[in-house]
């Protein structure tokens, strides 16, 4: 039988360092020799949300144009959307290598199994983010440090995935506010301020907003002072 191999990676990086192409390429492979199947054509998107409905991606669309049966490696190199899915399944055949024996109601449910974990993990995610950043502003250090490494790793995330030009537009915002309060941060500092607490209830009693127009709390001042590389006393 011929057929279509289709292929994604979400990052520009991914794409041309041939990480996650090659596997992919592998996973097909492997199934087309012990399916009988015979890749006629390949089309790869980079730097492509799964997302985006796959009809409207360039390489995507381009793949199912063949009429032919659609490949991917992975049912999630395909769509994250059960939507996208069900709705792939209704007016064109694919298959996943990974599974290649699957039927359009295994998939289907399968779709359904993943978004639902991917639910579960976000919720997961948000909940103990939440409980971190209450022990943080309660004065909690080892909090306080996990916060700073996730938005360090964060940081360092963003720059290997090369933002756009709105990304870069949000952290000047952000510089821009963090240097309204440098004066008066420094201030505080002066006026004896030894702790992360201290400054923001300095901060809080001038009558001045956080970003968002609440109230100061340590993690909030944590982060402006390192945006502005703004230390507290040394031995505090």
């Amino acid at each position: 039988m011929e057929v279509i191999a289709y292929y994604r990676v979400s990052t520009k990086g991914q794409g041309e360092s041939g990480l996650g192409i090659e596997a992919q390429q592998e996973y097909i492979r492997i199934a087309a020799e012990q399916q009988g199947w015979t890749v006629v054509a390949e089309h790869t998107d980079v730097g492509i949300s799964g997302s985006i409905h796959p009809l409207e991606r360039p390489e995507g669309a381009k793949a199912f144009a063949h009429g032919l049966p659609v490949v991917v490696a992975k049912l999630d190199r395909l769509s994250r959307d059960v939507e996208h899915i069900a709705g792939l399944m209704k007016r064109s055949k694919f298959m996943v290598a990974t599974m290649p024996k699957a039927d359009t109601m295994q998939l289907h449910l399968f779709a359904m199994l993943a978004e639902q974990e991917r639910t579960f993990i976000s919720e997961r995610t948000k909940a103990a983010l939440k409980s971190l950043e209450a022990r943080a502003e309660a004065g909690d250090a080892d909090a306080v440090q996990k916060i700073e490494n996730r938005s360090q790793a964060l940081a360092k995330g963003r720059s290997m995935l090369n933002r756009t030009k709105g990304h870069d537009t949000q952290r000047k915002q952000a510089d821009d506010r963090a240097a309204v309060v440098k004066d008066t941060i420094e201030l505080c500092v002066l006026k004896g301020a030894k702790s992360l607490q201290q400054v923001a209830d300095c901060l809080t009693s001038k009558g001045i907003p956080t970003a968002r127009g609440g109230q100061w709390s340590p993690t909030a001042v944590m982060r402006v002072m390192q945006r502005l590389g703004l230390e507290l006393a040394k031995g505090v």
